[in-house]
Formats: C-alpha cells, sequence, structure tokens
C-alpha cells in the first residue's frame, strides 16, 4: 500500500468516495418535555477550502471500459481542527454560564427592586408582566404556526387544562408579588427555593413519580435549609423580625401554586404525546394558552383584591388609573414611586432574557452546567439584596443562622438536582 499526505484545495470527482460521519438529523428530548431542540438537517460540504487530507490509495479490480484496474481513493480531514473547535465551544459555555448567572442573579434583585415603587400597586406590576408575556408566546406562536411547526392538531388540544395552568400561575404571581413587596430581599429567593418540595410531592400524587433517595433527601434538606434561614435564632436577629406572618406563608404559597402549574404543564405533555400519536405538543402553544388564561383570572381576582385594600368596586377605575400612573411615574398626586417605570421594565426584561439564556445554556452545555449556574445564583442574590441598593438603602442583616440555613439549603439543591442532570446528560 501506498501512502501519500499532501494538501489539497479542490472538489473531488465523482468517482471518489469521501468518508463522513455527519449527521442528518439530531434531535434532543430532554425527559421533562419543556423543550425541544431540532437541529436542521447538515449536508456534506464542499471541499473548498484549505484542509490537511491524508491520501491512502489502494489497488482494487473491476471492470471498466478496457480497463482492467483502477484505483479508489478515500479522503479523511485530520488536523486540528477539532481542537480549535472544541476550545471555541470551550470559551462558549464559559461565556454562556456567566451570562445566565449574572442574568440570574440581576433576575432575582430586580425583581424586589421593581416592587419598590409598586409596592401599593403589585397587582397592576403583575397584569403588565402578565400581558407583556401573552403578546411575546403570542407573536411566536403565530410564526411558528405559519411555518408549519405548530399543527391544527396541536391548537385543538383541550383548553380546559390551559384554563387550570392558567388559574394556578395567575394565584401565582399576585400572591408572590404581594408577598415580595412586604419582605426583605435575602427573604424572597430563599422562601422560593420551597417550590422544589412542592413539586416532588405534587408530582407524585399527580404524575405518580418516583424518586430516589438522593432526591428525597435533597428535597428534605431544602426544607430544613428553608425553616433554619428565616425562623432560627434570637428573634432581633431574624431575617423575618417584625415581619407579619401572612407574608412569608403567601410567599410559600405562592410556590406551592407555581409548582403544581409546572405538574400541571409536564401531565400536559405527557397526555398530548398520546393524543398526537407521538408528536410532542409545541411549548409555545401550552404558554400562549396559559398565559391568556392567567390574564383573565388576573382581572378577574381585581375586585377580589381590591376588597382585601379596603377599595370598593366602585373605586377600581380610579384604583387602576393610580397604579397606571405609578407604573409610568406620571401625575404630581401620587407619591412613592420613584423608580418607575425603568426598574418595572429593567425586570420584565432581564426576566425574559435569563429564561432565554438558560435555554440557550442547555442546548450547548449540559444540563449539570445549567443547573449549578442557576444554584449559583441564588447565595450571590441574597448577598446583593442584603447591601444598601439604590431603592433599598436599609439593606438587611445576614445572621449567622440565615447563612447555615442558606448553606444547608444549597447542599439540598445540589443533592436534588445534580444526579438527575447527570441522567439527563446521559440520555441525551
Amino acid at each position: 500500500m501506498e501512502s501519500h499526505s499532501l494538501t489539497i484545495r479542490a472538489k473531488f470527482p465523482n468517482h471518489f468516495h469521501i468518508s463522513s460521519s455527519l449527521p442528518r438529523l439530531a434531535i434532543i428530548n430532554i425527559p421533562n418535555p419543556k423543550f425541544l431542540f431540532i437541529l436542521p438537517s447538515s449536508p456534506m460540504p464542499l471541499l473548498t477550502s484549505s484542509r490537511r487530507l491524508e491520501i491512502h490509495r489502494r489497488r482494487t479490480s473491476f471492470s471498466r471500459q478496457s480497463s482492467n484496474s483502477s484505483s479508489k481513493f478515500i479522503a479523511r480531514a485530520v488536523g486540528s481542527d477539532s481542537d480549535r473547535q472544541s476550545n471555541v465551544s470551550r470559551e462558549l459555555i464559559i461565556l454562556n454560564s456567566a451570562l445566565t448567572l449574572v442574568l440570574g442573579v440581576a433576575n432575582r434583585v430586580l425583581y424586589k427592586l421593581a416592587l419598590v415603587p409598586m409596592k401599593e400597586y403589585p397587582f397592576f406590576l403583575a397584569q403588565v408582566t402578565t400581558f407583556g408575556y401573552l403578546t411575546i408566546y403570542l407573536s411566536i406562536l403565530y410564526a411558528r404556526y405559519r411555518a408549519g411547526i405548530v399543527t391544527n392538531e396541536m391548537v385543538a388540544y383541550p383548553k380546559s387544562r390551559f384554563l387550570l395552568i392558567g388559574f394556578l400561575e395567575a394565584l401565582g404571581v399576585i400572591s408572590g408579588m404581594y408577598a415580595g413587596a412586604m419582605l426583605p430581599g435575602p427573604a424572597i429567593p430563599i422562601l422560593n427555593q420551597t417550590f422544589l418540595v412542592w413539586q416532588l410531592a405534587l408530582s407524585v400524587f399527580i404524575l405518580g413519580r418516583t424518586y430516589s433517595m438522593n432526591q428525597i433527601g435533597g428535597c428534605l434538606l431544602v426544607a430544613a435549609g428553608v425553616v433554619l434561614a428565616v425562623t432560627s435564632g434570637p428573634d432581633s436577629n431574624q431575617m423575618l423580625a417584625g415581619i407579619a406572618f401572612v407574608w412569608p406563608v403567601l410567599m410559600v404559597a405562592s410556590s406551592a401554586f407555581q409548582a403544581a402549574a409546572s405538574v400541571i404543564k409536564e401531565f400536559v405533555f405527557i397526555d398530548a404525546a398520546s393524543r398526537l400519536k407521538g408528536k410532542v405538543l409545541d411549548i409555545f402553544v401550552v404558554n400562549s394558552f396559559g398565559s391568556a388564561f392567567q390574564a383573565l383570572f388576573v382581572l378577574l381576582f381585581l375586585p377580589f383584591l381590591s376588597n382585601l385594600k379596603g377599595i370598593p368596586f366602585s373605586e377600581l377605575p380610579s384604583f387602576l388609573k393610580s397604579g397606571a400612573g405609578c407604573f409610568f411615574n406620571i401625575g404630581n398626586n401620587i407619591s412613592g414611586c420613584d423608580g418607575a417605570p425603568l426598574l418595572p421594565l429593567l425586570y420584565i426584561f432581564t426576566n425574559i432574557a435569563f429564561n432565554i439564556s438558560i435555554l440557550n445554556l442547555v442546548k450547548i452545555s449540559t444540563a449539570v452546567i445549567s443547573s449549578l449556574v442557576v444554584m449559583s445564583s441564588v447565595p450571590l442574590s441574597m448577598y446583593l439584596l442584603s447591601v444598601p441598593l439604590p431603592y433599598l438603602p436599609e439593606g438587611s442583616v445576614l445572621s449567622p443562622y440565615f447563612l447555615l440555613g442558606s448553606a444547608v439549603l444549597l447542599i439540598g439543591l445540589i443533592m436534588y438536582n445534580i444526579p438527575r442532570a447527570q441522567k439527563q446528560d446521559k440520555e441525551l
């Protein structure tokens, strides 16, 4: 056998065979079917750029006109392309991880800051957020429907499940914003971690899920960390000292409503797979119809919420006008709205960017990396919310008990998420 090595800049004739292992279609299906990534077909590129090729010539016999022998060449690309691509991918993952971490921390901090000017009108902020997401989801859904990605069968899926999702998410958003406006900043991300406890319990009850001992132990540590962080220590050093008991309970209830909505969404995807004969229901069908019903229920809750604040039904138009004036910070008769509309709009945009960034990080890296990045945003956001900030000059004191509880909570999150993320990576 003769071996030659040279550099080629040319298109190969038809009798050359070029070995390739390029995939025609790659489908990544996440076990928790919230997202489905479909990578487009990648046809073999023409070798018109400079590549280092090893040419191995071997003799073979076959009939071809007057010749009894010919030569068949197999060209295989080698060199440092894969190493260079690996370095670029590594740098891209690091950059995206850093961006996701920054956006995650900013999202948690801006959530509290946005509620400072809207403290008396959290309902209005909830409605603006809901309609903002509804507009975005419906626009994307329409584009995907026109492109043929979303089918008529998907759109015709029974709406009763979306109605339940919208009801639960409306309760979660409103209760969370009312409680968040009254709670100290560092307590919000801690209490929000009860979402995991609710999700595990509800998925066992509704979906019949089973969990490993690591996941159950991690969930119990999360619950213990939350209790330790917000209730331990002398009364004067407790994070919730002087805060009415109803507000932390309402924040925990908000996490329960959101967890129930997420479990119902998972049930919808499982049910839709059988109704659609194996096809995956598009995520924007669920988000769009769920957000539509959420916006409806937020409006329907308005008379009840205004009654809780002592506002008669006849004064609702005036209340909404005042909320709009505070959000846009217009009108001389409205006080305490400093920071609007900048802070509420920053929170909405950051929240959207954070969700997109998580999606992209999962796509280019692994579930383990994305889980670690999201978990890392919790202690960083708690620290930032404890120091004096614009519009929050008083800050908060983090007691040793709060720090200990936070550490226990993070250990629980790691125990719960890492084994599951590794399993997802293997299945991908």
